[in-house]
């Protein structure tokens, strides 16, 4: 089978990684890649959102399955691209349609779909330009802190909780008019704020039946102790020690399963990943947002901790076959630490020389996670904010975070940052 993945992220090369494993993998492409593809991978080099230009790549290697790895293609409606034309009728793709992708592409629609089909959430209103002063009064009804969402894609970013009234009225402002997030905060949704803890979890369907995969929780913050800016993600840890097993029986009832039958009731085409942010408020599970593709740094520590082979997990759920499936977890602790550049998540350089990558040890418990990486010259170099995920296991999150933070201590490049305390909350 020949395989092709779009993305250029840790995610992408945790899934090439795994992928590239399988028996059954003839021929792995991914489009454009990073340095850490090319150890298992052939990159290509186009443009994900150019849908003509990945039709070309699809149709010259001769590809059977097409992964979409990041949120964008799938908002822009990619797997509808490739199922409007007869040459493409016999392409797997994981990946939803592009109304599934709306639970992902505004968060108006997600908050929506929950009401519906009575997932539990924070209480919400929206609002637009023509409608500020309105959000401004809401605002001014509830208690803080105050949660403002872009309800377009904003790269993880769009997301404001602040303490002050008078702070929060001038971020919407901001968000409205300003062009704070750009074409995304054109609508912003404000929610109750859910006082808990986080966590995510990650569900392969193909639209009617799911597999629930293991479960994780990131850390988005810049800075230790959970503060500074948002970001893409620090690093992550699964499975998720809070969550246990009456828990997750209460997230399969109150939240997958009628999430995946709304899908099913719409007639919505949703072939691939769901993935579920929420918060457990007590003991009680609440949906913060629904990501149409695996999240990353996440996809770092669940994927590895799937025993099967991926491949054939993802074909026999392209084709509605995923019934069939025994999901294999392995019981071991996984811990992913992000490396990132210097000034992320604002201003950052890039070109940045990668060295001590040859000094961590090669062993089945340590996989270093290209992120933003280019290969030239010989040498692997920075190309974006977060670098190197390395990810470890251990039979505790603890052990897994040691191992974890001994190897990044080998890695250098040029204002290295990444956090200390991943974990500790957990303690």
């Amino acid at each position: 089978m020949n395989v092709l993945i779009l993305g250029s992220g840790g995610r992408e090369h945790t899934l090439a990684h795994q992928i590239s494993k399988s028996p059954k993998c003839e021929k792995l492409f991914v489009a454009p890649g990073n340095a850490g593809t090319l150890l298992c991978a052939t990159n290509i080099e186009l443009d994900i959102i150019d849908f003509k230009e990945v039709a070309k790549a699809v149709q010259a290697n001769e590809i059977n399955l097409l992964i979409v790895g990041p949120e964008a293609p799938l908002v822009e409606g990619i797997k509808d691209y490739f199922d409007e034309k007869e040459e493409f009728k016999n392409l797997k793709i994981i990946g939803p349609s592009k109304r599934g992708a709306l639970l992902e592409g505004s968060k108006e629609r997600a908050k929506e779909f929950m009401k519906t089909y009575q997932v539990p959430t924070a209480a919400y209103q929206s609002f637009s330009k023509d409608t500020l002063e309105a959000g401004k009064q809401f605002l001014s009804g509830m208690k803080p802190p105050y949660v403002l969402k872009a309800d377009g894609l904003a790269g993880g970013k769009g997301v404001l909780i602040l303490k002050n009234l008078s702070e929060a009225q001038h971020e919407l402002e901001n968000m409205l008019t300003n062009n704070k997030f750009g074409k995304a905060s054109e609508k912003v949704v404000i929610e109750e704020f859910l006082d808990g803890i986080e966590l995510s979890v990650f569900v392969l369907t193909d639209g009617k039946n799911y597999l629930i995969l293991p479960n994780a929780k990131d850390y988005k913050r810049i800075g230790e102790g959970d503060t500074g800016l948002n970001t893409g993600g620090m690093g992550a840890i699964s499975p998720v020690p809070f969550a246990d097993e009456a828990f997750m029986k209460k997230v399969d009832e109150k939240i997958v399963r009628p999430s995946i039958d709304g899908l099913h009731k719409e007639a919505i085409d949703f072939t691939g990943f769901l993935f579920i942010g929420l918060m457990k408020v007590g003991d009680e599970p609440f949906v913060v947002e629904y990501n149409v593709r695996m999240g990353d740094p996440e996809t770092e520590v669940v994927i590895p901790r799937i025993k099967n082979d991926l491949l054939d997990v993802l074909s026999r759920t392209a084709e509605g076959k995923i019934q069939d499936i025994q999901l294999e977890v392995d019981s071991k602790h996984a811990a992913t630490v992000m490396m990132v550049s210097g000034g992320y998540p604002e201003a950052y350089e890039k070109d940045k020389i990668i060295s001590g990558l040859d000094k961590v040890e090669e062993r089945s418990d340590v996989f270093i996670c290209h992120a933003g990486t280019k290969s030239k010259n010989d040498q692997v170099l920075t190309n974006g904010g977060r670098v190197i995920a390395v990810t470890a296991f251990g039979d505790t999150f603890q052990k897994a975070l040691v191992k974890a933070y001994q190897n990044a201590e080998h890695i250098e490049f040029d204002k290295k940052f990444y956090r200390k305390d991943l974990g500790k909350d957990l303690v």
